[in-house]
């Protein structure tokens, strides 16, 4: 599974419009909504705030994964964002985010979840591609840039 495959122009806002953690959170759950890719969109956003209430999911270096598992979806489902300026997110190197990627998985199986997260991860790692993906000013830029370094590292 390709982050880039999980993605697609519907679901990916450059900028946010929101600068508060939980309003980011709702805005990624109304473009899945929006995209017809959630089944419940009040299911999903509980679960993904309740998801952030155990433990923030901003995993440094500007980067926030909020996700979690519910009857929500039927299938793994995917969106990201920019937002417009930096963004306390309660990140373990308490660091701001400008990057924000939402994963929402169906209960079972939990394999592609796994996988998208740890893809997410080792991807955002790599400081020349969050440069890339926040200077990115349209979701072609975000699908292309995503892609290449795919490609190239995985």
């Amino acid at each position: 599974m390709r982050l880039h495959d999980l993605l697609s122009p519907e679901v990916i806002r450059i900028p946010l419009e929101h600068t508060d953690k939980q309003e980011i959170i709702a805005e990624l759950i109304d473009i899945l909504s929006a995209a017809d890719r959630i089944l419940d969109k009040k299911m999903a956003l509980e679960a993904v705030l309740e998801r952030e209430r155990i433990m923030s999911t901003g995993i440094g270096e500007g980067v926030a994964i909020p996700h979690a598992k519910t009857l929500a979806v039927d299938k793994l489902v995917a969106a990201f964002g920019i937002t417009k300026e930096s963004v306390d997110f309660q990140a373990i190197d308490e660091k701001p985010v400008r990057l924000v990627f939402m994963l929402v998985g169906p209960m079972d199986p939990t394999g592609p979840h796994l996988q998208a997260l740890s893809r997410i991860s080792r991807l955002m790692h790599r400081s020349e591609l969050r440069e890339k993906l926040i200077t990115s000013r349209t979701s072609q830029e975000v699908l292309q840039a995503l892609a290449q370094e795919e490609q190239k590292y995985l």
